[in-house]
């Protein structure tokens, strides 16, 4: 084995590792966004963890965020809450950062 495979194999390894935690992250963000958005609506008890779980479930529809962004804008939209659509964007970055930093920190 050279030094170069060794290399290889640690890049592979690190890229793994790296895309592991960013769908984590994804994950606890929409979580997230999810309980913001289910407390923006009034819902409560276990409403707000099922919003949640819509949430995360809409992020596999399609490639990227905009599904998700799509599905949380629309029902607030459709609660008759008055949100826009890039403060819906800010929040969803807001809580990337944060779910990011938990990911890392290993909570």
């Amino acid at each position: 084995m050279t030094t170069f495979d060794d290399r290889e194999r640690g890049f592979e390894k690190r890229f793994a590792l790296d895309q592991e935690q960013e769908f984590k992250a994804a994950a606890r963000r929409n979580r997230a966004l999810g309980e913001w958005a289910a407390g923006l609506m009034g819902l409560e008890g276990g409403h707000v963890a099922e919003y949640a779980q819509a949430v995360v479930k809409s992020d596999l529809e399609q490639p990227g965020e905009d599904d998700v962004l799509r599905k949380v804008f629309e029902d607030l939209k459709g609660a008759g809450v008055q949100v826009s659509e890039g403060e819906v964007r800010m929040k969803m970055a807001e809580l990337l950062a944060q779910a990011r930093e938990s990911v890392r920190e290993g909570k």
